[in-house]
C-alpha cells in the first residue's frame, strides 16, 4: 500500500456503513485521518459501528444530526447508494466539501495497476473473465469493486506484483476525482438507474468517469457497435481499442461467426468457446483485449474460454441431463435481460419465467420468443406471462407454484437437444428474498433430477 500522506490529520466523515463504509473508515484511520462515522442504524444494533469505536474511530449512530457538518470536515466518503439529494450531501456540496466514494481511496493507495470495468450490462461477466484469464496467466490478479469485495480494502493489501480487476458502478464512479485505471472498459450504455441520476445523460456522464482522467499512457476498451459509447469514447485521451462482435474489423478486437481477430488478424477460433450468446461474445472480446494489452500469452486465455460457462445466475450453464441443457439466468429481473438471454440460443427453448408483478408489459420480449416452444410460468406475473406466451403463438404453457415446481414441470415439455432456461423477466421478491436465492433453488432442483 502507498502511504498516502495528504489525508493525515484531516477531518473526514464516512457517511453510511455497510462493507464499503467500514473498509473506508479503517483505511482512513490507518492513514492518519481523524475519522467520524455516521450511520442511521442505532449503535446497539450496529456491530460494525461498535467494531470501529473499539479502534478509536468516532461513531454517531441512529440519526443524522442537522449540524453534523459544523464539525469542520474536509472530506466526505459516502456509501455509493446514498443519493446526491441526501441533505447532508447537498449541504456538503454547498460548502464545497469534496464528496468521494471508497473507489477513489483505492486508487490513491494502490501499488497495483487497476483494470476498471463499467457499463450497463456485462460488467460482472467481463470482470470475472479477466480475473480468471490473468490468474491462469500467472499475473497475480485481485478482484474488487461492485462484484462484492471492497476496492479500498483490496488496494490496501495489494503489491506492485498484483493487478486489481475492479467492477465499477455509476454510483461509485460519480464519487471519483483523481481515479485513473491503467485499462478501462466501457461495455455498453442503456437507460438505467434514472431514479438516482435523473437523466440518461447524467448516468452516462457518471460512467464516463472511468476514463475522464486517463491519458495517452492508458487504454480504453469500448463497444464500437453503440454510437453513444463511441461518442463518449471519442472524448477520452487514452489509447482506444474498439470491440465489435458483428464482423471482422481492421482495428481493435472483433469477431465473425468462426474467428476472433486482433487488429484485423486471426487470433483464435470460436469453436471451443463455452459461453453462448452475442452479448457474452462482447464480454469475451473486451476481456481478451484487456489481457492482450496486459501482455498475456494466448494459450492461458484460450484455456479459460474453453471452460468458462458464465457467472452464477447470469446465463449460467448448470448441467446437461438426458440431452437437455439447463441454464440459470435468475439475474434477469427485467425484460431486456431476458431478451438478451433468449437471443443467445438457436435451439428450442423451454422458458421458465415470472415473479414480482410491477404491472410492466412483456411486449419487449415478443420478437425474441421465436425459439420458445413452451413456457412454465410462476409467481405474481405467472398468469399474465402465460397469456403473453399464448399471444406469441406458444401453445404449451403451464402455471407452476414456484421455481422449484417449474423444473419438474418443464421436463415433459422438452425433448433431447432443447434448452431449459430460467430467465424470469421479473424481480424475485414476491416469493424469494433475492434473485440469488431463486437461482440457487433452481440449481438445486436441476441437480436433483
Amino acid at each position: 500500500m502507498i502511504q498516502y500522506s495528504k489525508l493525515q490529520h484531516k477531518k473526514v466523515l464516512v457517511l453510511g456503513l455497510a462493507k464499503s463504509g467500514v473498509a473506508a473508515a479503517e483505511l482512513l484511520h490507518q492513514l492518519g485521518a481523524f475519522v467520524t462515522v455516521n450511520d442511521s442504524k442505532p449503535f446497539d444494533e450496529n456491530p460494525q459501528a461498535q467494531q470501529l469505536l473499539q479502534k478509536g474511530i468516532t461513531v454517531i449512530c441512529g440519526r443524522h444530526p442537522e449540524d453534523l457538518l459544523d464539525e469542520g470536515f474536509e472530506l466526505i466518503v459516502k456509501n455509493p447508494g446514498i443519493p446526491y439529494t441526501n441533505p447532508i450531501i447537498e449541504d456538503a456540496l454547498k460548502r464545497e466539501i469534496p464528496v468521494i466514494t471508497e473507489v477513489e481511496l483505492a486508487y490513491l493507495v494502490s501499488e497495483a495497476p487497476i483494470i476498471g470495468i463499467t457499463g450497463t450490462n456485462g460488467k460482472t461477466t467481463t470482470t470475472t473473465l479477466i480475473y480468471d484469464m490473468l490468474k491462469n496467466a500467472n499475473r497475480h490478479p485481485l478482484i474488487a469493486g461492485n462484484i462484492g469485495t471492497v476496492a479500498c480494502g483490496v488496494a490496501a493489501e495489494a503489491t506492485a506484483e498484483n493487478v486489481i480487476v475492479t467492477e465499477l458502478s455509476s454510483f461509485q464512479l460519480m464519487g471519483t476525482i483523481e481515479f485513473k485505471p491503467k485499462i478501462a472498459i466501457l461495455t455498453n450504455l442503456y437507460d438505467a438507474h434514472l431514479d438516482y441520476h435523473g437523466t440518461f445523460e447524467q448516468y452516462a456522464e457518471a460512467k464516463f468517469g472511468i476514463t475522464k482522467n486517463q491519458d495517452e499512457t492508458d487504454w480504453l476498451i469500448f463497444n464500437a457497435e453503440q454510437e453513444i459509447v463511441k461518442k463518449y469514447a471519442s472524448r477520452s485521451k487514452a489509447k482506444k481499442v474498439p470491440f465489435n462482435a458483428s464482423g471482422r474489423t481492421e482495428h481493435g478486437i472483433s469477431a465473425d461467426n468462426t474467428t476472433i481477430y486482433w487488429q484485423g488478424e486471426p487470433y483464435l477460433s470460436r469453436v471451443n468457446i463455452a459461453l453462448p450468446g452475442k452479448h457474452n461474445l462482447e464480454n469475451i472480446l473486451a476481456a481478451l483485449a484487456a489481457c492482450i494489452i496486459y501482455g498475456c500469452d494466448k494459450s492461458p486465455l484460450e484455456e479459460v474460454l474453453k471452460t468458462f460457462t458464465g457467472v452464477r445466475h447470469r446465463t449460467q450453464f448448470v448441467r446437461e441431463w438426458n440431452g437437455r441443457k439447463f441454464y440459470n439466468d435468475s439475474k434477469a429481473t427485467n425484460c431486456l435481460a431476458t431478451k438478451v438471454a433468449l437471443e443467445a440460443f438457436n435451439q428450442p427453448i423451454v422458458l421458465l419465467a415470472g415473479g414480482l408483478d410491477r404491472g410492466h408489459s412483456f411486449e419487449e420480449l415478443r420478437e425474441s420468443m421465436k425459439n420458445v416452444k413452451a413456457v412454465v410460468a410462476f409467481g405474481g406475473t405467472g398468469e399474465r406471462f402465460i397469456e403473453f406466451a399464448k399471444s406469441c403463438g406458444i401453445e404449451k404453457t403451464i402455471l407452476a407454484k414456484n421455481v422449484e415446481d417449474a423444473v419438474s414441470l418443464s421436463i415433459p415439455l422438452s425433448e433431447i437437444g432443447d434448452i431449459i432456461l430460467l430467465s424470469p423477466a421479473c424481480a424475485s421478491w414476491d416469493q424469494y428474498k433475492s434473485f440469488e436465492v431463486r437461482g440457487d433453488l433452481f440449481i438445486q432442483e436441476v441437480m436433483n433430477l
